[in-house]
């Protein structure tokens, strides 16, 4: 079975179906999704969430582009939430030059207190890096000790970037826009980066599949990111779904769900 490694299962235009689409991801051979926090509200909305489905996993943490809002207390939340069994990673955390939004100095500095306290806490990261390759990478490498593990979420590096991650044993999620007809640079992340390596991820709501654009995203669309990777390495879709299941398990430490 599938696993969507990354979405947003709390966003409000999930409201009128949320229920039934959780209860519907195994018939559509779905196993778990890993619904992620990038504020204070949503990452308690996402505790409350994994907590009610034994689907439903969360990570917890604070998007690059909400650390204005951050202060010590802010960590003494993350940490009580993560506390929660079904808290898998702290994430998503980063950095996003794309907006101005926050100040790079205030997204650099909240990236690694966040990075130490998933070292403290012995929980992998989830990594948000939009227009900011050289800067997260640097960020990571400098932190990365023993217990510092994680994935870069919907990947916009190029291969030379993704092997060094794959040498620091992180993992490299791959999203919609793998489908997109412009996405050569993602295409050759995907094709080149070994299964061993990758996680695939819908990032619902947001960058629906090519084949069903027009549409709301949501985690059973993680199918068509299978489909295309299996297209692009000449392997089976089954293979990309067993290896990259094995992947989120393997970081997460996850058990069989059914």
């Amino acid at each position: 079975m599938l696993i969507d490694s990354h979405a947003h299962l709390t966003s409000p235009r999930f409201d009128k179906d949320r229920e039934k689409l959780i209860k519907n991801l195994r018939k559509n051979n779905i196993e778990v999704v890993i619904t992620s926090g990038s504020s204070v509200a949503s990452s308690v909305a996402s505790v409350s969430l994994a907590k009610k489905y034994n689907n439903i996993f969360a990570s917890v943490g604070i998007h690059p582009v909400n650390t204005n809002e951050m202060d010590e207390n802010t960590i003494v939340l993350l940490k009580t939430l993560a506390n929660n069994k079904n808290v898998v990673a702290i994430g998503e955390i980063g950095l996003d030059y794309h907006y101005d939004y926050v100040s790079k100095v205030i997204q650099k500095k909240w990236f690694r207190r966040q990075i130490n306290l998933a070292k403290e806490l012995k929980l992998p990261i989830v990594v948000h890096d939009r227009e900011a390759n050289i800067d997260t990478y640097n960020i990571i490498k400098d932190e990365l000790d023993s217990n510092l593990k994680g994935v870069i979420h919907c990947y916009s590096g190029d291969v030379k970037l993704a092997r060094k991650y794959a040498e620091m044993e992180f993992y490299i999620s791959i999203s919609g826009p793998v489908t997109y007809k412009n996405a050569k640079k993602l295409k050759k992340v995907a094709k080149e980066i070994p299964l061993r390596n990758l996680f695939i991820e819908t990032d619902s709501p947001s960058l629906t599949p090519a084949p069903l654009y027009r549409k709301r995203n949501e985690p059973l669309y993680v199918s068509y990111v299978a489909a295309m990777i299996a297209e692009l390495k000449d392997v089976s879709v089954k293979e990309v779904e067993k290896r990259t299941t094995e992947n989120v398990k393997r970081l997460y430490k996850l058990k069989s769900i059914y």
